[in-house]
């Protein structure tokens, strides 16, 4: 088993992979009469499938004790997939490269600490592995396109454990 280090989430590093989105109320503009910025087109949402569906879901996260093994990675390969935390106060974003072959790329394991003002959008097709909330339970939104089918959603185990500290 070998072991995995998170490094902060930063726009920069999690290109990759997709976005991350905090509000940046100065590139905003007004709205709603002045009493609010609005800041647009913070990510692009994607999908593939014909006759897929916008589904809006709130998840309720169950803190994980560290350390933690990481024993699989999932992917949605038709659809983006968006988490905007409502309630948390750390949480850890695990994602993988793709190979040529179309499976994780396991060397190119990242794990991420992110903060509770940052929401992330994977691309279509990460690799990643599903939320990790420490601390307390956590309350997330989610955005994915699905379609009803197995393809929504793709599963792989690792080959090897890694163990988050």
């Amino acid at each position: 088993m070998s072991a995995l280090s998170w490094e902060p989430l930063t726009r920069e590093a999690f290109a990759p992979f997709g976005d991350v989105i905090a509000v940046d109320v100065e590139s905003g503009r007004d709205a709603n009469q002045g009493s609010a910025r609005r800041v647009d087109f913070l990510a692009a949402l994607e999908s593939s499938r014909p006759g897929a569906r916008a589904n809006v879901v709130a998840i309720h996260s169950l803190p994980r004790p560290l350390p933690f093994d990481v024993v699989l990675l999932e992917r949605h390969a038709h659809s983006s997939q968006l988490f905007s935390p409502m309630r948390v106060k750390r949480y850890v974003v695990i994602v993988a490269p793709t190979l040529p072959s179309g499976g994780p790329d396991e060397a190119g394991l990242r794990a991420f600490l992110a903060a509770p003002t940052q929401a992330i959008k994977y691309r279509k097709g990460t690799w990643h592995h599903p939320l990790l909330v420490l601390d307390e339970a956590a309350d997330f939104t989610m955005l994915v396109w699905e379609d009803g089918t197995a393809g929504d959603c793709e599963e792989r185990r690792l080959s090897q454990r890694r163990r988050l500290a």
